[in-house]
């Protein structure tokens, strides 16, 4: 079971939601970073969820230092705001609200990766070339401009066949950018297929075979 906690950051104090695995001694820590419509009741499901895998698991409220405890819903309407609220944050300071997280995991004594969701896959992407951090990047649209930084540690990344904001091209950008990175693509997916709350983008069979993928490198880049 999940819980709010408060955490320190250059940019005051945000909150978060962290669960703890239930049994046995941690794998490693994990930062969980949204989609842009906030922690909310899917992001909190998905911290639960890997907590249950074994990982300490925190997500950061990003937008904290723009607008307090955001939880938008999936119509038009929430989709424009999420928009505004992630362009007024900007990557420099998400990614700088990532680090906290990520710091105070590891001064639990956890190794830490990163996961990220659409706009989240895209900071999680910088999480690795700006952090250091292992990280898992689903259905990053807006990664392309930063194909130029190294990466520093393990990276995978989930993109979906059927993805419009992410064309083929862009996928293939990555390939070619990231040799070292582990890249996979699923047909019949398209974005947010892993947000099992929403009818209109879950892929169930790709979201199952992206989150085994997630584990086995998890597994592998904390070990």
């Amino acid at each position: 079971m999940g819980r709010d906690i408060a955490i320190s950051t250059a940019h005051g104090t945000v909150c978060g939601w962290r669960a703890d695995p239930p049994h046995g001694a941690p794998l490693g820590g994990l930062v969980v970073i949204q989609e842009i419509f906030g922690v909310n009741q899917h992001m909190r499901t998905v911290v639960e969820r890997y907590a249950a895998e074994g990982y300490v698991t925190l997500a950061p409220a990003l937008y904290d230092p723009v607008e307090r405890h955001v939880e938008l819903d999936y119509g038009e309407e929430g989709f424009a705001h999420g928009r505004e609220l992630a362009a007024a944050l900007g990557f420099d300071r998400a990614v700088q609200l990532v680090s906290a997280a990520a710091a105070l995991l590891r001064g639990e004594g956890h190794k830490t990766a990163a996961i990220g969701f659409c706009w989240g896959g895209s900071v999680a992407f910088l999480a690795n070339t700006r952090l250091g951090l292992p990280a898992v990047s689903y259905y990053g649209a807006r990664t392309v401009p930063f194909l130029g930084e190294p990466l520093r540690a393990p990276m995978l990344l989930h993109f979906g066949a059927d993805d419009a904001s992410i064309p083929a091209g862009d996928i293939e950008a990555h390939r070619q950018r990231l040799p070292e990175a582990q890249i996979h693509v699923y047909e019949g997916a398209g974005h947010a297929f892993n947000r099992d709350v929403d009818p209109r983008h879950y892929h169930a069979a790709s979201a199952a075979l992206a989150h085994r993928r997630t584990l086995q490198f998890l597994e592998e880049a904390l070990a």
